[in-house]
């Protein structure tokens, strides 16, 4: 019968050489005065540290190993594009569904304060740890640790759940940036119509620059006929460019 921190290491599919890592990195900052009480030291031992040291380490972690998955993914995108999606991969909804994966919030070790609003369930807390629990991996097994688990656990599950997003990316902030190359004034977007019930509208948004009307699109939203209309718009200025 396999312990608590066993079972998270099969979900995790690496097992630490320095369990005391993995138990800090779910050791949340509440927890520690009771820790320390219980065993009646004025010193807190290298298993009571809280998480948070490893939650900045685990920042840095994630983003390194965000940008390589999505350089590896997508070579052909700008540095914009890469910025924005690896914002989209790491940002705290993912990070608290990757530490839901994990099943993470059974294992945090809470202060009672904490365990009673419901600690283990806050979106902040399960993303902060997961973090932690990052850094962990990476001081424990280095990269190649890290890499392995969020690439099942995170990076993979972001692609399949908002690849359409994420390679679309923002379109209008393609746009811009196209246009800023080549010394032209940013792009204009104009609502050029709407049609429908109220539950189900549909805009029309044109997109100008130099005095022409270069794309139009449409969505159910303004926002969305707005990105759709830069993308016709890289299209056509794309196919300028190439000639064809």
């Amino acid at each position: 019968m396999m312990n608590s921190d066993e079972l998270l290491e099969e979900r995790l599919g690496y097992k630490f050489k320095n369990p005391a890592l993995l138990e800090r990195a779910l050791t949340h900052s509440s927890a520690i005065p009771e820790l320390r009480a219980g065993r009646g030291e004025a010193n807190v031992s290298p298993q009571e540290q809280d998480n948070e040291q490893l939650e900045f380490l685990g920042d840095a972690v994630l983003d390194m190993l965000a940008s390589e998955y999505l350089l590896e993914t997508f070579c052909d995108w700008s540095e914009g594009h890469l910025s924005k999606s690896r914002a989209r991969v790491v940002n705290a909804r993912a990070l608290e569904m990757a530490a839901r994966r994990l099943e993470l919030g059974g294992h945090l070790r809470l202060g009672r304060g904490e365990e009673k609003t419901g600690g283990r369930e806050k979106p902040a807390l399960l993303a902060d740890a997961f973090e932690a629990v990052v850094a962990a991996l990476y001081l424990d097994g280095g990269l190649t640790a890290a890499r392995q688990m969020l690439r099942r656990v995170l990076f993979d599950h972001a692609i399949e759940e908002r690849g359409e997003d994420i390679a679309a990316a923002d379109r209008k902030s393609a746009l811009q940036e196209f246009l800023q190359g080549r010394g032209q004034p940013p792009a204009e977007y104009r609502l050029s119509g709407q049609s429908g019930p109220d539950h189900r509208r549909t805009f029309r948004v044109e997109v100008w620059a130099n005095g022409m009307c270069m794309a139009s699109g449409e969505g159910s939203t303004k926002k969305e006929a707005e990105q759709q209309a830069a993308r016709a718009a890289l299209h056509r200025l794309e196919q300028t460019v190439t000639g064809s």
